[in-house]
């Protein structure tokens, strides 16, 4: 939050949204894990080994990660200098 414009709504609610889809993320890996990423599915006399839901899900909330991470406006740290070249220490390596 401290890299966003706080009183700019709209960013504020993309950072919410950000942090929603990771807990929904780390639900679906526990899913995962637990159940396996393959499922069996019966139907009458027939068997299909199919993925599991949530790696298809999982999928999807990593696009929508992604898609927020590209839309996000940073507030400059001051990291570039009066002449626009970068100013990092070697601190910032580490």
């Amino acid at each position: 939050m401290s890299r966003i414009d706080t009183d700019d709504l709209v960013e504020v609610e993309k950072v919410e949204r950000y942090i929603s889809l990771v807990k929904l993320n780390k639900q679906l890996d526990k899913d995962i894990k637990k159940e396996g990423a393959t499922v069996v599915t019966e139907n009458g006399s027939q068997r299909f080994v199919k993925s599991h839901p949530a790696v298809n899900d999982k999928m999807k909330v990593n696009a929508q990660l992604l898609a927020i991470e590209k839309s996000f406006n940073f507030i400059s740290e001051g990291t570039t200098s009066s002449s626009g070249e970068n100013q990092y220490s070697e601190a910032d390596l580490i």
